[in-house]
């Protein structure tokens, strides 16, 4: 494996988690509002205000704020929220697991989906089936998450009662009730996530197939699961993969409507709380927690190349 290509994306993954921790705390300042008022309420005199404002850190230059925080991030301190009081740290600990089981579950039920439907529909191009799986991915990718998860409540909450149409119970309490109130939300990021890999797997696998090595292999007398799966398949994953890291960096921003929808104690809503509570420091963690996990992701997608092909060579 090439060490210094390593080192390279590892670099640039500190930059990219520095520009974003930037920019978030920049747009943050921007926002109308002061912080100090907020947290003590609109009827609080205006030396509580200074002296609030005072023990915050505002009145200071807005660098050095800057500097400040970051230090404290980096060590685990993500501040205390200005609303309650409490540490961010703690609180997003909490919520961040209902996010990865989400997004991870969903994640698992779009590739259970895409993947045998993209693979047949790139075997025989141009059939019904074909037709079938391109019409469902243009109407998945084209619906809203926030409308089929209303219209998956109606059928399964409503008219059939077969599951919950909201709330959430921790996987540690009772796994059947977990899963029971997880599988709307899942199958709601699932079913979009499937037609945009259904589309991808497809375009990979079509574009793999054409190829003389997979002609040479049929004419070899290798049976057709085999040309399928450890020719095409295997040379089309650096495609598919780089696909499957878009959409688990897509899910992490789509959850965001999801557990409002179905009442889900994530990130998401923490997120949506912070901007509505205008609570500064919760929502700078937040976002500074998401940016790390989708740098990570994105790392682990470059190094995931080697292993797939270790023909692959960086510059």
């Amino acid at each position: 494996m090439n060490i210094e290509f390593i080192l390279q994306r590892l670099v640039l993954a500190v930059i990219v988690v520095l520009g974003v921790t930037l920019a978030v705390f920049l747009i943050v300042q921007l926002v109308p509002g002061d912080p100090a008022r907020v947290s003590l309420g609109l009827q609080a005199t205006e030396e509580n205000v200074q002296a609030r404002r005072e023990r915050l850190g505002l009145n200071r230059p807005v660098v050095e704020q800057y500097v400040t925080w970051l230090g404290n991030a980096v060590q685990g301190n993500l501040g205390r929220s200005l609303i309650t009081g409490q540490d961010v740290t703690p609180q997003i600990l909490q919520r961040l697991p209902t996010t990865l089981q989400l997004a991870a579950l969903a994640l698992l039920i779009g590739m259970v989906i895409a993947f045998p439907l993209g693979i047949i529909a790139a075997l025989r191009p141009g059939s019904r089936l074909d037709l079938v799986a391109s019409f469902i991915s243009q109407v998945g990718v084209a619906i809203p998450d926030f409308w089929l998860s209303i219209l998956l409540v109606l059928l399964f909450s409503i008219s059939l009662g077969w599951l919950p149409p909201s709330g959430y119970t921790p996987i540690q309490e009772d796994f059947q009730d977990w899963l029971a109130h997880m599988i709307l939300p899942a199958l709601t990021a699932g079913l979009i996530s499937a037609s945009i890999q259904t589309r991808f797997i497809r375009s990979a696998m079509l574009e793999v197939l054409n190829e003389n090595y997979i002609n040479t292999a049929r004419a070899k007398g290798l049976r057709e699961r085999v040309v399928i799966v450890r020719h095409a398949l295997r040379n089309a994953m650096i495609t598919i993969v780089t696909i499957l890291g878009l959409q688990v960096t897509a899910l992490l921003s789509a959850v965001v409507v999801i557990e409002i929808v179905f009442v889900l104690p994530g990130m998401g809503r923490l997120a949506l709380d912070a901007v509505l509570d205008r609570d500064y420091p919760l929502l700078q963690g937040t976002v500074l927690v998401i940016a790390v996990m989708v740098t990570l992701i994105n790392l682990g997608i470059d190094l995931l190349y080697f292993f797939l092909d270790p023909r692959i060579e960086y510059s």
